[in-house]
Order: structure tokens, then C-alpha cells, then sequence
């Protein structure tokens, strides 16, 4: 399974170079791991081996998805999911997967959970059942140093996280002349508990940030982040063309490496045969 899970990340590594992301998916927000640890060799390590692969798998086709692999016994469970940014064409979806999943090794090594957030996307898995539950733990807040109340600009503010917070959908983007807002739920959470959630967390914003020219506040299951005066930058839309394009692109490559991967085979293949015939 760990070669699996390394030729997938290869492949994806690889992809990187040849079509870029657009915006900086890949910058790191946040990582976190529990304090339970496994034993190299167990089943457990073999089963999130196999939960990791299929996360970057599924991420070449899928903008969310969630797994949960059993075992013999209740320890060897595990279960995990990702989550990219709404606006994200399956190109970067796939990249940022990629590079979350990397990450998780060095941060939380042998580590029974482990959870990464980066600019584009979120990877977690944990041998707790958390999937579907609701979760507002505040795992990262960030506030811009205050530079002094302006009422119409966050007047303008708090109008932008009202609407985000009303919107409804998992993904939510929102601006008013230079304030510019957004939330996501993970895509485990029922409408309900996603509205719950982004309440909790503009809520957060508004009495944590007071005045800051921008603000992030990320709870376990959901996030709010507003900017003003280009302080920040969150998701860039890209036209549909460029989307199109980014897609064209990434189904060339899949096939080309698939290709290659085929030719190496064969010429594998050909070689043994022919060196069984002692030629």
C-alpha cells in the first residue's frame, strides 16, 4: 500500500510541475495530530496506507469525499476524509491532496489521527469516529494588528458575514466594495450543523478581530475569513475557459503518465522474456 500511496504522490508531484496551481493552494494554515501512536508494521498502518491512497485518488475526480476502512479488531479502524476550497478546479484540488498528505507524515509521525489545512484544501483522518459530527473547537484564529475602528468599513463587514452566515451551501463567498468575505463547512456536515457552524465562527470573527483590516477563524468543521482593503487574498476566480483549460490539461497529462506507465511495463515485460531465452 505504501507504494501505491508513493507512486500516486509521484504522479502528482510530477503533474505540479507541469501544470502549476493558480493561486497558492499549497500554503500552510494549520496542522494538528493526537497523541495516540501506532506501531510500525501493524495493521493499522497498513489501513491508513490504503485511506490515504484513495484520498489522493479520489481527489482527481472529486472535490470532497470521506472513507472508512475496518479491522480485525476496534484499534485497527480508521476513518478520514478532504476537503478542497470551493472554487478550485480538480487540477489544484488534486495537487493540494497531494501535498496535504505529504505533509501528514513528518507532522504526525505515527500518529493514530492527524489533520492538515492548507490554503486550498483539508485532509483528516482519526481512528474516532468524527465524520458527520459536528465540531466548533477553535483550531486556528488570526487577527490582523488593529489600526484603529473605521464604522463604515466594518459596517461594511459585518454585512458581508451576516450574508455568508445566511447564504446556506457549503461553500460561501460574499464582498462589498473592498471587504471581501468567505466560509466553508466540511462536506460532512448536514445543512444544519454547516449553518450552526459558520455562525459560531463569524461570531468568533467579530468579537475576537474587533477592527483588524482582516480576520480567519477556523473551527474544526468550518471557517470564516473576511479582508479589507485587499489585506487579503482569498480564492481568485478564474473564467470557465481558463477552467476548461486547466481541465484539458490535467486529462493530457493523467493519460500521458498512464502511457508511460504502460510502456514501462511492457518493456519490463519483454525484457524478462527475452532474457529467460538467454538473449
Amino acid at each position: 500500500m505504501a507504494n501505491t500511496l508513493l507512486l500516486l504522490l509521484s504522479l502528482l508531484f510530477f503533474l505540479t510541475l507541469l501544470h502549476p496551481s493558480h493561486s497558492s493552494t499549497d500554503a500552510f494554515i494549520y496542522g494538528g495530530c493526537s497523541q495516540i501512536k501506532y506501531t510500525p508494521g501493524s495493521p493499522y498502518e497498513s489501513n491508513l496506507d490504503s485511506l490515504l491512497t484513495s484520498l489522493v485518488n479520489s481527489a482527481t475526480y472529486s472535490s470532497y469525499n470521506k472513507y472508512s476502512i475496518s479491522g480485525s479488531t476496534q484499534q485497527d479502524v480508521i476513518n478520514g476524509l478532504y476537503q478542497c476550497r470551493g472554487d478550485l478546479a480538480m487540477p489544484d484540488c488534486a495537487t493540494c491532496v497531494a501535498r496535504a498528505v505529504t505533509q501528514l507524515a513528518p507532522l504526525c509521525p505515527q500518529a493514530c489521527g492527524g489533520a492538515v489545512q492548507l490554503e486550498g484544501c483539508f485532509v483528516k483522518y482519526d481512528n474516532t469516529s468524527f465524520i458527520g459530527q459536528e465540531d466548533k473547537t477553535v483550531v486556528m484564529k488570526k487577527c490582523a494588528p488593529s489600526v484603529g475602528y473605521d464604522p463604515e468599513v466594518m459596517g461594511r463587514r459585518d454585512a458581508v458575514l451576516t450574508r455568508l452566515g445566511t447564504t446556506g451551501g457549503l461553500y460561501r463567498v460574499g464582498g462589498s466594495g473592498d471587504v471581501e468575505g468567505v466560509a466553508q463547512c466540511v462536506g460532512d456536515l448536514s445543512s444544519g450543523k454547516c449553518e450552526d457552524c459558520v455562525t459560531e465562527a463569524i461570531g468568533r470573527l467579530k468579537s475576537d478581530c474587533g477592527g483588524a483590516v482582516f480576520g480567519d477563524m477556523f473551527l474544526a468543521k468550518c471557517y470564516a475569513r473576511y479582508s479589507t482593503s485587499g489585506a487579503h487574498a482569498y480564492a481568485k476566480s478564474h473564467h470557465a475557459g481558463e477552467h476548461d483549460e486547466a481541465e484539458k490539461t490535467f486529462a493530457i497529462i493523467v493519460g500521458l503518465l498512464a502511457g508511460v506507465a504502460l510502456i514501462i511495463i511492457f518493456l519490463t515485460f519483454m525484457r524478462k522474456a527475452f532474457g529467460r531465452h538467454g538473449k
